[in-house]
């Protein structure tokens, strides 16, 4: 009978000792980062894990850079989410790797020193069912991946590498001639032309099966496998995912986009470090798709695309899905070399809304603010809240909504037209395949060294809607453009021009200018031109000789400007 009692009290002991395992230390969120929003904000959920730590090491893993991990990491994990979760440790070293897929309850972390380095080995990549670009089509598996999984993190101060290199093609004119010859000699095939280098014979096959780039639509999915080498993976791939941490590592070398969160909820994405080749092609940095509930802050980028890009997917998939991007916060992030510094599209089908973005700094991106969708897109962009972000050197605008988006980069590939995202002034009609910016806010913007200071662009049949700009100044080649806008406000802009008018408006509609100032420069500061250009509202004292400052159209209609 005493014994009895004795085994119970240890098994009861036990269990209690269970129930009490201290969770791992995950620092909290800085309060600061939600002060501001001009939202209701949900506070973001953190995730947690049991102070239970395995060493890689233990299931038989090397990290010489050459002994081939995966299978210590698949076992490491499940032995882990057996046991209820906790952090694998990855110890200094160079850990060479196939797919690494996170389970629920684990924290990879990688201590500093620490290169987990991803096979090229296209073998070591199974073909999946999956979104890209916002469309729903057939890729390898991501490096890292995730699909439903609750409470996961990547932490510490180690590096993570797509091995990139292996499978993007290149394009001649991103080198030069030294590279390009080195590149060559390295392997590869060259596309009819010559101007695009491929990794493969299946790589070049697929991009000759495709008439976007991205997904081969020529060929039928029976003969996706042919062209497996051109189905390059996102580097990080989490689908339906709640709750997760990204912390700490620098994330580099991706094959295609670099971090891809699709449909996530209560994210937290901080201290990293993303890094791309800036010749990587469609080397984003982080794409946040149809999330929720989203922290970015503290990190930065140095990417060969978009750095820090919300989407919500490709027209029809895009709508059918219907998941907006909403909840987020952006703060105090740096972006180096990109397409873009913060970018809402091209795929915005579900729409976006309720974002701010705040003390960001961009340094030589290739635009600073980059709005951009088409016609046939769909989607409803808004409450967007953008301040204090300061650029430097960036060739072409700082601020850009672009509706006629056709795949061009910012700066003209030789392969890319401008012709293909010219303006086009025909009307059509307004359906659920129109895309829509509106209630767009943006203060405190401070742009020097700039090619243009700004072009605002709507659709003529789906004006852009609600934009403000208070608060900037905005050193730059060219002036700002608006084209198609209704109830835009310039509060307080200064808008330094070298080579044209400070400010031009075209067929746009209730536009306020107040506080307005600009340097001389030998053109009239101000023009307004087009036949439907109407409540035009400039502030007096900003003009006390505005005959001579402002240059107006001759069709313009009678009383479409006015100067009080």
């Amino acid at each position: 009978m005493k014994n009895t009692y004795y085994i119970a009290l240890m098994v009861i002991t036990c269990l209690v000792s269970t129930l009490q395992v201290k969770a791992q230390k995950i620092a909290g969120i800085d309060p600061s980062i939600y002060e501001g929003v001009e939202f209701d904000m949900p506070k973001v959920k953190l995730p947690s894990f049991p102070d239970k730590t395995v060493n890689i090491v233990d299931f038989g893993a090397k990290g010489d850079g050459m002994f081939k991990n995966t299978a210590a990491f698949r076992q490491a994990i499940q032995a882990l989410s057996q046991e209820g979760g906790g952090k694998l440790l990855v110890p200094r070293g160079i850990w060479l790797t196939g797919p690494i897929t996170l389970k629920s309850h684990i924290n990879l972390h990688l201590e500093e020193g620490a290169l987990l380095l991803f096979s090229s080995d296209f073998d070591d990549y199974d073909l999946i069912e999956t979104s890209f670009e916002g469309l729903n089509t057939v890729r390898c598996e991501s490096p890292i991946n995730a699909l439903g999984a609750e409470n996961i993190a990547i932490t510490g101060a180690g590096v993570i590498d797509g091995n990139g290199d292996a499978w993007r093609p290149v394009k001649k004119g991103k080198m030069t001639d030294r590279q390009w010859k080195a590149l060559n000699k390295s392997g590869g095939v060259l596309s009819e032309d010559g101007k695009i280098w491929f990794p493969s014979e299946s790589s070049k096959k697929g991009y000759m099966s495709s008439t976007n780039f991205n997904v081969p639509d020529l060929i039928s999915q029976d003969e996706l496998k042919s062209v497996k080498d051109f189905l390059r993976p996102v580097m990080v791939s989490l689908v339906k995912c709640k709750q997760v941490l990204l912390d700490g590592p620098t994330f580099q070398n991706s094959p295609a986009w670099n971090i891809h969160p699709l449909m996530c909820e209560d994210l937290v994405i901080r201290n990293l470090s993303v890094r791309n080749p800036w010749y990587s092609q469609n080397g984003d940095g982080l794409d946040l798709e149809s999330c929720k509930n989203t922290l970015i802050y503290n990190n930065t980028f140095d990417v060969g695309d978009d750095a820090i890009c919300f989407k919500s997917g490709k027209d029809k998939d895009g709508r059918d899905r219907g998941i907006p991007t909403e909840n987020a916060i952006v703060k105090n992030n740096t972006v180096y070399h990109a397409h873009g510094g913060f970018v809402v599209g091209s795929e915005m089908s579900g729409g976006v809304r309720n974002v701010h973005v705040s003390k960001c700094t961009f340094i030589g991106t290739d635009v600073g603010l980059r709005f951009k969708s088409t016609r046939g897109r769909g989607g409803v962009v808004e409450n967007i809240f953008i301040s204090d972000i300061d650029m430097i050197n960036i060739p072409t605008e700082a601020i850009r909504f672009n509706m006629f988006y056709g795949g061009n980069s910012p700066i003209l590939e030789e392969d890319q037209d401008a012709s293909d995202e010219a303006r086009d002034e025909t009307l059509v009609s307004v359906t659920e395949e129109t895309p829509a910016f509106r209630n767009i806010f943006m203060k405190n913007i401070t742009a020097t060294g700039t090619g243009k200071a700004g072009f605002f662009m709507g659709l003529p049949e789906k004006s852009l809607e609600n934009v403000h700009l208070a608060h900037a100044l905005l050193e730059a080649k060219q002036g700002i453009t608006v084209i198609d806008t209704n109830g835009l406000t310039l509060t307080d802009v200064k808008v330094i021009a070298e080579k044209t008018a400070a400010l031009t408006i075209y067929n746009s509609q209730n536009v306020k200018v107040k506080g307005f100032a600009f340097n001389e420069n030998g053109k009239k500061p101000v023009r307004v031109l087009g036949v439907l250009s109407r409540d035009i509202h400039f502030d007096l004292t900003d003009f006390k000789s505005y005959q001579d400052q402002l240059t107006l159209g001759k069709e313009l209609p009678k009383d479409a400007v006015k100067v009080q």
